[in-house]
């Protein structure tokens, strides 16, 4: 036997243990993998199949098998998620059933997804920017992977009954079940009586394939703090994570699944990052990941399809204060639901002798793959809604690619003063330079940039190369002479709009 057929079924054999819940065992399995994943490198073709998440309802529409290169197929557990459509007329919403599947793998691994129902047409592979053109057999989609992704595979386009794919890299170096700064869950459910789990000052939780936990982590007053692991938060009580006055902790590879309210809400921290999270919810509130009053924050890898704003950035709120600065979003999928995939600046501190700021937030190539919010005054796949005294600046978008949303706007900049909810209104938008910008579809209603008066109004915005439907939107070319660049968007900017902008990827550099 070869030296490679041997190591993967050493890894094979790490994924049996696995699934009859041997913890300690898959500890050292998942170890031994990690470690054969780099010893081999990259171009080893491996996978890893997790055990079956217990208590999570299974979801019988979509059949999904994966296999390395030329090996052998194994058939993934595909379980149900919940996901909002909001009814415009009455308020209400009904959950939608949807699919998540997930495993791990490094090399290329063939995937396989076949739509029980049936009787469909057509397979797309989603986001679109991925270029995934999938062999379509029948019922059954055919496609491979050459790097970790997290996947929407649609038959026939449908919204809900769709399946989303999350494929991770292999784990490495998992903490070891019995470490004294670890909190270890394994295969398995795990609840606590009150539902709360406090993490500890320098403490990892890690959540193996396989665990569900049932309660909502707290990481408060703590530093050197950590989340991670391929486990999933369900039905959690509240929010399923929340960060308060906290430096150095990171968030990385779990899952939320049917949290009641947030996803992850953040506060008065620093230097924390949320890497390769996937959330998926249909709750009221259900935001992605609000984040307030903090400093030094990367999200990256992440994907998330929620039932409101999918990245929220805020200052003050509740008796959270303090500027919001040096945010990074990257290499993020978001799907909203409802409400927005990007918002900005609406909870401030309505004092005017506390005002606070959100500054140099950077974000960047995210693929938005819907938008849908039926309040005309609260739309936007980016989204600033500026009040209570924030002041943004310093904002800068590269390489956003936004796909066909149902209802919305593209861009929506509103210095506002929301009785919903604010006291005051925001103090402006400065400098925010929006480079790479493209969005394909027909859905998108009238983009608005909107000042209030002289004093708060928005100053400073350049669009670089943006591209709508294929054609670049410029001040000086593609348009009659008398025509606004923003007419081809199209694009409402008021009479307190100061410095807008409109360049050529050429016109830029010869700045």
């Amino acid at each position: 036997m070869s030296s490679s057929l041997s190591r993967r079924s050493t890894l094979q054999a790490a994924g049996a243990l696995a699934v009859v819940g041997l913890a300690g065992s898959v500890a050292g399995a998942a170890q031994a993998a990690a470690a054969s994943a780099e010893e081999l490198g990259p171009t080893e073709d491996i996978v890893v199949t997790h055990p079956t998440l217990p208590q999570v309802p299974l979801n019988n529409s979509f059949t999904v098998k994966v296999r390395p290169l030329g090996g052998s197929w194994k058939r993934l557990d595909v379980y149900l998620a919940k996901l909002a459509l909001i009814d415009p007329t009455t308020g209400s919403n009904k959950a939608q059933n949807s699919s998540v599947a997930m495993f791990d793998f490094s090399g290329t691994v063939e995937v396989e997804v076949t739509y029980n129902p049936g009787g469909i047409e057509k397979f797309r592979v989603r986001p679109d920017s991925y270029g995934i053109k999938p062999e379509v057999l029948g019922s059954t989609a055919r496609f491979t992977l050459d790097r970790p992704r997290n996947l929407v595979v649609q038959a026939d386009d449908k919204i809900f009954d769709c399946l989303h794919l999350l494929a991770n890299p292999i784990e490495q170096d998992p903490p070891a079940e019995g470490d004294k700064k670890v909190m270890y869950f394994g295969p398995g459910l795990h609840t606590h009586p009150d539902r709360t789990l406090k993490v500890p000052d320098g403490t990892t939780v890690y959540l193996a394939a396989g665990a569900v936990l049932t309660s909502q982590v707290v990481f408060e007053n703590v530093e050197n703090s950590r989340l991670v692991g391929r486990g999933v938060l369900y039905n959690s009580p509240v929010g399923a994570l929340f960060v308060r006055k906290c430096e150095n902790v990171t968030i990385d590879g779990v899952t939320i699944l049917n949290p009641r309210y947030e996803n992850v809400r953040v506060a008065e921290c620093r230097n924390l990052t949320i890497k390769n999270l996937r959330a998926f919810s249909h709750q009221g509130w259900g935001d992605g990941i609000q984040l307030y009053c903090s400093e030094n924050v990367t999200i990256d890898g992440c994907f998330l399809r929620t039932s409101d704003d999918c990245v929220a950035l805020y200052t003050h709120r509740w008796d959270f204060y303090g500027d919001t600065r040096n945010i990074t979003v990257r290499n993020c999928g978001l799907w909203a639901d409802v409400a927005h995939p990007i918002n900005i600046g609406i909870h401030g501190n309505p004092d005017p002798d506390a005002a606070e700021m959100l500054e140099n937030l950077n974000f960047e190539n995210i693929d938005i793959l819907d938008h849908r919010e039926p309040q005309v005054t609260y739309q936007g796949a980016i989204a600033f809604m500026v009040g209570d005294h924030n002041l943004v600046r310093d904002v800068r978008f590269d390489d956003i690619r936004v796909e066909d949303f149902r209802w919305g706007r593209l861009i929506h900049m509103h210095i506002m003063n929301n009785p919903k909810w604010n006291a005051a209104p925001g103090r402006g938008i400065e400098s925010v330079y929006i480079k790479d910008l493209t969005y394909n579809g027909k859905n998108a209603d009238l983009s608005v940039l909107l000042g209030l008066s002289e004093e708060r109004g928005i100053k400073d915005v350049t669009f670089e190369n943006l591209r709508v439907n294929g054609r670049v939107i410029a001040d000086s070319t593609g348009k009659p002479r008398w025509y606004l660049a923003s007419d081809g968007v199209p694009m409402l900017a008021n009479d307190y709009v100061k410095n807008l902008r409109f360049l050529t990827t050429e016109e830029a550099a010869a700045l």
